[in-house]
C-alpha cells in the first residue's frame, strides 16, 4: 500500500474523497451531529494511513491538490451574502458589533487559557487564529512565530466543534434571531460552522459567510496586539 501512495499522484486525493463520502453517508444515515463528515473523514484517513504504514508526507503529496480549492470555496460564500444584502445594510451596526465581540472573545479566551496553562509565546500565538479560516490562519500563525501545523489542527477542531454544538448552544440559550445565529457560527467556527449555518437557513448562512471574511481581517489586526501579551 505504501508503494501505491508513492507511485500514484492522486492516491491522497482519492483516499480523502472516499473518506469524506463515508462521512456524508454516515451523517445522512444516522442523522447525528457527532458524525460530522469532516471529523469522520479525518479519523478514516488516519486509520488508513496507520494500517497501511504510509508516512504523512507521502500521503500529502497526493492530497495537497485539495487545498487549492480552499480559497475559491471560501470566496463562493459571498453568494448567499449578496442575496441578503438589503438585510445586511439594515442591520449593519449589530453585525459590526457582533463580529467584533466574537473576535475579541476568541482572542481573550486564548489569552486567559494560555496564562492558566502557562504556555510560552510560540504556543500562545499558535492558538490565536483558532476561529478563522485556514487560508488566513496559516499565514497569521507563521507571521507571529507559531506552529503552523498545530494551528491548522486547532482551526479544524474548532470548526468541527462549532458545527456539532452550535445549533444546540443556540437552543440552550434560546437564541432565535437568524442574524445572531449566523454571526455567532461564522465568527466562532469559520467555514465549517458556516456549513451548519446554511443548513439552519439562508439568513444564517449569509451572515455566517460575512463573518468569515470580517472576523479573519479583525483577527489579523487584533492578533498583532494580543501577540505581545505573552
Amino acid at each position: 500500500m505504501s508503494d501505491f501512495f508513492e507511485t500514484s499522484v492522486f492516491a491522497g486525493v482519492t483516499v480523502s474523497l472516499i473518506a469524506y463520502f463515508v462521512g456524508m453517508f454516515l451523517k445522512k444515515k444516522l442523522k447525528l451531529a457527532i458524525f460530522n463528515p469532516l471529523l469522520v473523514s479525518i479519523i478514516f484517513t488516519i486509520i488508513v494511513l496507520v494500517i497501511s504504514k504510509v508516512d504523512y508526507k507521502v500521503y500529502n503529496e497526493g492530497a495537497k491538490y485539495l487545498s487549492w480549492f480552499l480559497t475559491p470555496a471560501t470566496v463562493c460564500l459571498a453568494i448567499p451574502l449578496y442575496e441578503q444584502w438589503q438585510l445586511l445594510k439594515k442591520n449593519y451596526k449589530a453585525v459590526i458589533v457582533g463580529i467584533t465581540s466574537g473576535v475579541l472573545t476568541s482572542l481573550l479566551t486564548v489569552f486567559v487559557l494560555s496564562l492558566v496553562m502557562n504556555l510560552d509565546h510560540a504556543q500562545y500565538v499558535t492558538l490565536l487564529p483558532k476561529s478563522i479560516t485556514t487560508a488566513i490562519g496559516m499565514g497569521l500563525s507563521e507571521e507571529l512565530g507559531g506552529y503552523v501545523t498545530i494551528t491548522v489542527a486547532v482551526i479544524v477542531i474548532t470548526g468541527v466543534l462549532g458545527n456539532i454544538f452550535g445549533e444546540v448552544i443556540c437552543k440552550l440559550f434560546r437564541i432565535e434571531e437568524p442574524i445572531a445565529k449566523g454571526l455567532a457560527l461564522g465568527s466562532a467556527s469559520h467555514a465549517i460552522g458556516t456549513a451548519k449555518a446554511m443548513e439552519m437557513g439562508e439568513i444564517e448562512g449569509a451572515m455566517s459567510s460575512l463573518s468569515i471574511a470580517v472576523a479573519g481581517i479583525l483577527t489579523v489586526v487584533f492578533s498583532s496586539a494580543f501577540a505581545n501579551f505573552i
